[in-house]
């Protein structure tokens, strides 16, 4: 079986983002990229599904800007054996996303597509989803523990009241949460295996797909900083501050 594993270029989670002084974006000059987290964890378990024997090949896709190799060389040193990048400086959002994923999945037909759940600099969630609607596959999201099996998947996956256990078939989309496992370190050795693996580069314009963006963002603005608390002298006075204070703010 065949797993394809979806990765995206994000701001590093140890950086403090800062909005552009006009209010445009995301100040991304100079700032420290990774892999994001929730896509770590869906790239280990397909890894981890290989060395159990459940898979043959791990193939890692990604969109975005040509730096986006560089997330795909860090998904190659992890395990994956190929990769392909669909290159673009258009803003890609999650519909445009998923319509690429799916052209992959056409061409390659997985029996298996890993996302994480969410990208942690726009928390869409919604590649997932979307390309399950597209292709017409069983959806598992926000997993935390994958069995695969007789061409079914068991996945556990979190929701609110606690855990539910649901059973799909094969092939299908299921999106990875934040307990499903721990992505290992990625070694020195490792990483010089993977410059020798392939990495497949596709501009994405050359394709028929629309990706053009239908979402426009008018503007970005900080959070307005906390305020400092204070001391209240007697119980009257906290129940009086909840009273008129707090629940105006």
């Amino acid at each position: 079986m065949k797993i394809l594993v979806a990765v995206k270029r994000v701001i590093d989670f140890n950086v403090k983002v800062r909005v552009k002084l006009d209010g445009t974006g995301i100040e991304t000059a100079n700032v420290k990229m990774s892999m994001n987290p929730f896509d770590e964890i869906a790239m280990e378990e397909a890894v981890r599904l290989k060395e159990a024997g459940v898979a043959t090949e791990v193939v890692a896709v990604s969109c975005g800007v040509s730096a986006c190799q560089e997330t795909l060389r860090t998904a190659l040193a992890m395990g994956a054996d190929r990769a392909i990048l669909f290159e673009t400086d258009v803003e890609l959002q999650p519909l445009a996303v998923a319509k690429l994923l799916k052209l992959v999945c056409d061409k390659e037909a997985p029996g298996l597509v890993i996302c994480g759940k969410q990208a942690i600099d726009d928390d869409a969630n919604q590649v997932g989803q979307m390309l399950a609607a597209l292709m017409g596959w069983p959806q598992a999201t926000f997993a935390s523990k994958i069995t695969i099996g007789n061409g079914r998947a068991t996945v556990i996956r979190e929701i609110d009241g606690g855990l539910e256990t649901i059973e799909i078939s094969l092939p299908a989309v299921i999106t990875s949460d934040l307990r499903l496992n721990e992505p290992r370190y990625v070694s020195l050795p490792n990483i010089m295996k993977a410059r020798k693996k392939t990495l497949e580069i596709v501009r994405a314009e050359t394709l028929d797909v629309d990706i053009v963006p239908r979402l426009r963002t008018v503007r970005l603005a900080e959070p307005p900083k906390r305020q400092a608390g204070i001391k209240l002298a007697t119980a009257a006075e906290l129940v009086d501050k909840l009273r008129n204070v707090a629940r105006v703010i």
